[in-house]
């Protein structure tokens, strides 16, 4: 196809092969040239014109590579978006993009500096629930928004081995990797909050890091909650919200993910779109009227991502993630790393 954005994929573990390849996969305006695999070939069953590569100096001198996915653990992310900026291509980083904002801040400014574009890849914006949860907030039928709720529970009793998620420093466990979601989507709904509360711990039998965290933004009038555990048998509803005239509750969590692991690629009209059974529930009272009614879930879709950093390459569109919302986020979490170590709340 003329006008192609020609792709590298750093990596092709669980990020790669569930979310980044299928999504690039389904997209015409996008080829897959290289993967970064140094042992294996997962890729060719997705890819197999691809070329996979057994070095990252392989992608960064290839001179029709345009695009550099960077999917790699977090620990990675700063050097080597670095070095596919200094290479002069454009990248997309998986969250979060850095673990430090000093590090974000630096290749936002070589990412201009160079005329790059330059996102993160922050999918659970495109969440059937969360976007949801926008048109309700917008919609505000409940009245002036009192306090807002989400959680990001699982139930997980092992402790994986031999995993960089599993153990490691403050910046490994929840906080940054599912911390990093739920703080963003606060971010895009409210902005930056006045203060941060947080507490972690780790509640499994031999973890090394902390798998539970519960945080408390303060804004103006309103509070946003943001808890998860990995110990959660029975989860209560994923959001609530709770305003001066009525609740919505949504129970459930987007399906996009479970799909796509299971190797469905994402295509056709009906891909996001939710069973009755898991639309939100909204109550209110409009003219001393009591009101309870379904909210029908609006279709996550991870694929706009790709069609909106097409524009932006191709067209000087928006981008579909801003950096510079991503160093916001990362502020966020670093509060609450300074929170829960000093055990109070952080004026921002």
């Amino acid at each position: 196809m003329k006008n192609q954005v020609t792709v590298a994929l750093a990596s092709f573990g669980m990020s790669g092969k569930v979310f980044h390849g299928p999504l690039l996969k389904v997209n015409p305006n996008f080829k897959v040239k290289l993967v970064l695999e140094r042992s294996k070939s997962l890729s060719k069953e997705l890819f197999p014109d691809a070329t996979i590569v057994k070095s990252y100096d392989d992608i960064l001198t290839d001179t029709e590579v345009e695009l550099v996915v960077v999917n790699t653990p977090d620990q990675l992310h700063y050097t080597m978006v670095k070095q596919a900026l200094e290479a002069g291509k454009h990248v997309v980083v998986e969250k979060p993009a850095t673990l430090r904002s000093a590090e974000l801040q630096e290749l936002i400014e070589l990412a201009q500096a160079k005329g790059l574009v330059f996102t993160v890849f922050q999918n659970r914006r495109w969440d059937g629930d969360f976007r949801t949860v926008q048109k309700v907030i917008k919609e505000a039928r409940f009245g002036r928004l009192v306090e807002f709720e989400s959680h990001y529970d699982r139930y997980r009793t092992e402790i994986t081995p031999d995993t960089w998620k599993e153990e490691g420093d403050e910046y490994c466990g929840v906080l940054y990797n599912l911390g990093s979601h739920m703080v963003d989507q606060a971010y895009v709904l409210f902005g930056k909050p006045q203060a941060v509360t947080a507490h972690l711990k780790t509640v499994r039998t031999g973890g090394k890091v902390a798998d539970y965290y519960e945080i408390r933004l303060d804004y103006e009038g309103f509070s946003a909650l943001l808890k998860c555990s990995y110990l959660v048998m029975d989860p209560g509803p994923r959001y609530t919200l709770n305003g001066e005239y009525g609740t919505f509750k949504k129970w459930g969590i987007d399906g996009q993910e479970e799909l796509l692991k299971a190797e469905n690629l994402p295509k056709g009209d009906e891909w996001g779109k939710e069973e009755v059974d898991w639309w939100g529930t909204l109550v209110y009272t409009e003219d001393d009227e009591h009101v309870e009614e379904l909210v029908e879930t609006i279709p996550g879709d991870y694929r706009i991502f790709y069609d909106k950093l097409y524009k932006a390459i191709r067209n000087n569109k928006a981008l579909p993630v801003d950096p510079a919302e991503a160093l916001e986020v990362l502020k966020i979490l670093e509060a609450c790393l300074l929170s829960n170590k000093d055990r109070r709340t952080v004026i921002l």
